[in-house]
């Protein structure tokens, strides 16, 4: 089962969506036990760092999504997703994230002509291959929408980078985990891809 977390932020049915196009049925849910019974975890999210990481505690499910990416089952991070992975963010204030990376997620500060929120299809350059990023050209497009983009200490950690003013990391991936700055489920066909290759990725590998 491929478990899709509902912590109220997001379009969770558009990621179900784009699975089941691609020959999948992910279950949305929001129960710890779930989480352990899966085989594959996908953490999507739209808003608020704080709000985001408030609800996933109130559920329950700091600990579940810890002991999951410690166990080694496949995640994937999408947006908020991705950001709530590293240590702090610095959005409205400074908040603690889940720690499982270390680094920080800041907000853009760019000249007047680059509009934030970052908006739109950007060109990503691949920087380590990772298997989520099979059958993904160099210089791929896929589709943003962000205020602020992760830091990671560990620059090892970045699997893509996009430009937006400056370079930001925009997927990091590292042995069973990837997550995205963008949205798959949002980038037509190459965003489609990586979906099916979560889906298909086998830990064993």
């Amino acid at each position: 089962m491929i478990a899709i977390i509902d912590y109220q932020m997001g379009n969770l049915r558009s990621v179900q969506k784009a699975f089941e196009h691609v020959g999948y049925t992910p279950q949305i849910t929001s129960h710890p036990a779930d989480l352990e019974r899966a085989e594959k975890i996908v953490l999507p999210g739209v808003g608020a760092f704080e709000d985001a990481m408030s609800e996933l505690r109130r559920r329950d499910l700091v600990q579940p999504i810890k002991d999951a990416i410690a166990a080694g089952k496949p995640f994937l991070g999408i947006c908020l997703g991705l950001q709530l992975l590293f240590e702090v963010s610095y959005e409205g204030g400074r908040h603690e994230g889940l720690g499982v990376f270390p680094g920080e997620v800041v907000r853009f500060n760019l000249p007047r002509e680059y509009k934030v929120p970052h908006m739109g299809w950007n060109q990503a350059r691949i920087v380590r291959q990772t298997p989520f990023l099979n059958d993904i050209a160099d210089g791929a497009h896929f589709y943003f929408v962000h205020s602020y983009y992760v830091v990671p200490r560990d620059p090892q950690l970045m699997a893509l980078e996009v430009d937006y003013g400056h370079p930001f990391c925009a997927a990091i991936g590292r042995k069973h985990l990837f997550a995205t700055q963008f949205h798959p489920e949002k980038s037509q066909a190459d965003g489609l891809k990586i979906l099916r290759n979560f889906a298909e990725y086998s830990a064993a590998r």
